[in-house]
């Protein structure tokens, strides 16, 4: 969504437009008139083909709300620019629209009597919700059998997607997750299982990646991983190195890396420290420095053979600045190695300065620009001997 207009205190306040994306070139108006507070107060609302569908008086009347690419995403009653009273709210994927939510709204959330629907139709969830939660429901399966019952937002619940597939299981209170629960993948494998505090991840648990390993364990805090933790990195299928130690807000904070066959190989303290990186193998892809738990600073990276790919300067995991490139010819001898500039892990120049090499003898150095021989340059010959020339634009400078 696109917003011109007026603000106060950071809300949209006073005259103003509201524009939707219809694809990638095109927006289009849907609402323009006044805002109250960040609120949609006096104006006209539009869908997609420019047809005027309501209108609002003081925040208001009947309204239709719309989505990326013309898609109906609201429709219903507003009192004082919230939604209030009866609605419906729509989900969509690429194959189509579905009514997801029918039922009462107060002050802009879901509080009465309400049903929710799967994709085919069929109702999941049916009851009473309190400030936008479920609270006294009956929880049905996507064949439209019962599956469970909340009373005052609690018991053990089963959550599936759209489609029917199974993604959370466990306990429910004041109704949110809260307690022991299992999260699963869309193909059904096991995503986490631990302890939940107000919707989110709490306390004890683990991760596994979609392939059934474990990830991660111990320690998480608003959801993220925090406290004690065990980390594993897997590198097609094996793995590769595992880190234990200390986390904050999700990031590996202080502790020890180790590669797998459980040699310590660097350690973190306060996020930063030397590194070394491997992978399913075994062998070094990556050694320098890391700061908030990404490569920063000096670092050197590998290719699988064991040979040097790159040296030079990190910021925030991303080549940043200068370093050099290594190329070797098909008998594993260094053929080339040059100064390159990068910025965000894009490489902004060609060629700096370099060295070429023939069968793992120099036979050239000197400077380059925009890829090209330029400058003073060394040529070395087979009996070492060197002669020196000078190019500019490629071309050599008599």
């Amino acid at each position: 969504m696109k917003f011109e207009g007026e603000y106060l205190d950071n809300d949209r306040h006073g005259k103003g437009k509201e524009y939707g994306l219809l694809n990638a070139l095109t927006s289009e108006l849907l609402f323009e008139g006044e805002y109250f507070h960040g609120k949609k107060w006096n104006g006209k609302g539009y869908n997609y083909d420019g047809d005027l569908i309501f209108e609002l008086r003081n925040g208001c009347g009947k309204v239709k709300e719309y989505g990326m690419y013309n898609r109906l995403i609201f429709e219903g009653e507003y009192l004082n620019g919230e939604r209030h009273g009866e609605g419906k709210e729509y989900r969509y994927d690429f194959y189509g629209d579905f009514l997801a939510f029918k039922g009462e709204y107060l002050n802009g959330i879901r509080k009465g009597k309400g049903k929710e629907y799967y994709k085919n139709g069929k109702i999941y969830f049916e009851g009473e919700y309190l400030n936008g939660i479920r609270w006294s429901v009956k929880g049905y399966n996507y064949d439209g059998s019962l599956e469970f019952e909340l009373i005052n937002g609690a018991g053990k619940v089963k959550e599936y997607n759209k489609n029917g597939k199974l993604e959370y299981e466990g306990e429910y209170l004041n109704g949110e997750r809260n307690g022991r629960g299992k999260e699963y993948y869309e193909h059904g494998n096991l995503e986490y299982e631990g302890g939940y505090l107000n919707g989110r991840r709490y306390g004890k648990g683990k991760e596994y990646n979609e392939d059934g390993q474990l990830e991660y364990e111990e320690e998480y805090l608003n959801g993220r991983r925090y406290g004690k933790g065990k980390y594993y990195y897997y590198y097609k299928g094996k793995l590769s190195s595992f880190f234990e130690g200390e986390y904050l807000n999700g990031k590996a904070l202080n502790g020890k890396w180790f590669n797998h066959l459980g040699h310590l190989e660097s350690e973190l303290i306060n996020g930063c420290g030397m590194i070394k990186e491997y992978d399913y193998d075994g062998k070094l892809k990556f050694e320098g420095e890391y700061v908030n738990g990404k490569r920063h600073g000096k670092g050197k990276e590998y290719y699988n053979e064991g040979k040097l790919k790159f040296e030079g300067e990190f910021v925030n995991g991303d080549r940043n600045g200068k370093g050099v490139v290594y190329y070797y010819n098909k008998n594993g001898e260094l053929d080339s190695s040059f100064e390159v500039e990068y910025l965000n892990g894009k490489r902004l120049k060609g060629k700096v300065n370099g060295k070429e090499y023939f069968y793992g003898r120099l036979i050239f150095e000197g400077e380059y620009l925009n890829g090209e021989k330029h400058g003073k340059v060394i040529h070395y010959k087979k009996s070492g001997k060197k002669y020196f020339e000078e190019y500019f634009n490629r071309k050599k400078v008599k």
